[in-house]
């Protein structure tokens, strides 16, 4: 068997990702498509390919020398696109009497080419094609015994008005029956198709075929069943291709024994990020998959042809380079605090140019669900105690040897992040954008400062969550794991505590959130020395700048992310802002006090 990949596209729907890099060669966890084809085609019994280019040509030229496979595989440059048929006719001294197969260069798919090819052989009809039940792209016609007798919308072809070919078959009528299926890419061809293809002109394979069909041949249709086939010929199925294989792979790795060619995908309801959640299960068995988006580089590293970020799986070291994207951030936090001990979902694998992460599925049960779920107080403090005990631990030992390259954006909690991702967030998002009251941040930025100085001016330092509410906590079989993490930096410990007792989803008292404080106070007297008043200082401010990064954040998810149901929890939010200004020292931010108690 010879086989034919059809390279030779332009990859316009790829834009701007195949400008400079031809899209045969677009990375699949780590291998380039063109490459997954040929070894498939290898496996199945293949004796020679050919391959024909144009774009980028020299690119697939070079990594093809560079291989050592175990068959000749020959590249053929077409200096004008001669399309589907053309560049099948382009190639026709490489063939010789007996049937070949040619796939499309962009179809990411586990059908077996040896499997099709042994079909074509035992029937006597010049072309087989694979088919299968794509919604999307069924525009191919097939009578009840899988014979193709039309392409397109408008219905099969009529009837053919002349004798057929010799040896060819009749066209019968138009049968009610006939169902339609989309075309694989994949399509075994007898030598006699090379005489329906005109010489060094552009043509298109289904036109040939769509010819023989009214002479009177049979093209026999493959139906694929239970196989996996995606074109990544758009930007969108390229990620969804990637996803896909990340998510295969990653459940072999933890569930050998699952069957995950059978994966059900079924999408999450997400929190104030921009990342998508999926569940994918086999069975009773499941995974997390996380899609933060492509880092910027990915469109560089594309252009560039080099691959410098491999997928990392489950017993690979932590990434080391320095974090450029939220996903880089998640993984390396996500290794270290896993390292440490730190109640965290385990990451199974990680591909960083499409920004996909595997975890382990710990289930959908959150803190606020059980806290809410409560009916005695007792409980309710056992639950804030048991995560406090972590919390303390988790700021303590995952500040050792914590690297700050790690994180994403800023690498410490400090008074810039403070003043532009706290502070001005909320003047922008909350009091201009949400309340329409058209202030200038400037004329609060003195007091701003002040409570920025006074939430880093004390030794209380450690591993800061910088998200540590209730919804980031889940709850499974009566143990605690927290998520979100990639914000993750050194900071001051007592943020997170605020974070955790202001937490709006919940609105503990402020009776409880005194006891809770205490609480922490003793608790983290075992790892360091504490002075209760400067701790205490320290958290009163600490839990000023939250509440105003809580109020800029539910003022522009709900307003500008038009997630609404977030606007519930602004007014608990603003009481515990007025709450905690009132409890500072009397003169510290007269104006921003005016304005909160006025809303």
């Amino acid at each position: 068997m010879k086989a034919m990949i059809l390279a030779a596209g332009m990859g316009t729907r790829l834009l701007p990702l195949t400008e400079k890099r031809p899209k045969p060669l677009f990375p699949i966890l780590d291998r380039p498509l063109i490459d997954i084809l040929i070894r498939s085609l290898e496996r199945s019994g293949c004796d020679a390919i050919i391959i024909n280019t144009y774009h980028l040509a020299h690119m697939i030229d070079e990594f093809v020398k560079a291989q050592a496979y175990a068959i000749p595989v020959v590249t053929r440059y077409e200096p004008t696109i001669l399309g589907t048929g053309g560049g099948i006719k382009n190639a026709e001294d490489f063939w010789d009497d007996e049937p070949f197969l040619v796939i499309n260069g962009d179809v990411f798919t586990d059908i077996d080419p040896g499997k099709v090819y042994r079909f074509h052989l035992n029937h006597e009809h010049p072309v087989t094609l694979v088919l299968h039940d794509y919604a999307e792209f069924n525009h191919v016609w097939v009578d009840p015994r899988d014979h193709v007798r039309g392409f397109g919308h408008t219905g099969p072809c009529p009837p053919s008005r002349t004798e057929p070919s010799q040896g060819a078959a009749r066209t019968t009528l138009p049968s009610p029956k006939y169902r339609k299926f989309a075309f694989t890419g994949i399509h075994v061809l007898d030598p006699q198709v090379l005489s329906f293809i005109p010489n060094g002109t552009f043509c298109n394979i289904i036109d040939a075929y769509c010819e023989m069909i009214h002479q009177g041949f049979t093209i026999k249709g493959f139906i694929a069943r239970n196989h996996y086939w995606h074109d990544i010929g758009t930007t969108a199925g390229y990620r969804e291709a990637t996803r896909d294989a990340l998510a295969s792979k990653a459940f072999k790795t933890l569930f050998p024994e699952a069957k995950s060619d059978t994966l059900v995908w079924s999408k999450l309801k997400g929190d104030g990020s921009d990342r998508t959640w999926y569940r994918v299960s086999a069975g009773k068995s499941s995974i997390i998959l996380v899609d933060h988006g492509p880092p910027p580089e990915t469109i560089r590293h594309l252009a560039s042809g080099i691959r410098r970020h491999p997928i990392i799986m489950v017993d690979h070291g932590p990434h080391r380079e320095s974090c450029t994207c939220e996903a880089d951030a998640f993984f390396a936090i996500g290794q270290h605090l896993q390292n440490k001990g730190v109640p965290v979902p385990r990451i199974l694998a990680y591909d960083r140019p499409s920004g996909l992460v595997v975890l382990e599925d710990l289930g959908e049960l959150h803190l606020q669900t059980v806290v809410r779920s409560c009916v005695d107080t007792q409980e309710v403090i056992g639950h804030y105690r048991a995560i406090i005990d972590l919390l303390i631990a988790t700021g303590v030992s995952g500040a050792e040897g914590f690297d700050p390259a790690c994180t994403y954006e800023t690498p410490y909690y400090d008074r810039e992040l403070i003043l532009e991702k706290e502070s001005r967030y909320f003047v922008k998002a909350f009091l201009n954008g949400y309340l329409g009251l058209k202030l200038n941040f400037e004329t609060l930025k003195s007091e701003f400062e002040v409570l920025a100085q006074r939430a880093l001016g004390h030794p209380y330092m450690g591993l800061v969550h910088r998200d540590f509410q209730s919804r980031n906590i889940l709850v499974k079989d009566g143990k605690y794991y927290f998520i979100d993490f990639q914000g993750a930096r050194l900071g001051p410990l007592p943020y997170d505590l605020a974070s955790l007792l202001i937490d709006p989803y919940v609105e503990l008292s402020q009776n409880f959130q005194k006891a809770l404080l205490n609480y922490y106070i003793r608790r983290l007297s075992d790892f360091m020395p504490v002075h209760p008043t400067e701790l205490y200082d320290a958290y009163q401010y600490c839990a000023i700048n939250r509440n105003l990064q809580i109020l800029g954040a539910f003022a522009f998810l709900s307003r500008v992310k038009g997630k609404k149901d977030f606007e519930t929890y602004i007014p608990p939010a603003v009481s515990s802002l007025k709450a905690r200004l009132r409890s500072i020292e009397q003169g510290q931010c007269p104006k921003l006090s005016s304005i909160i108690e006025r809303i």
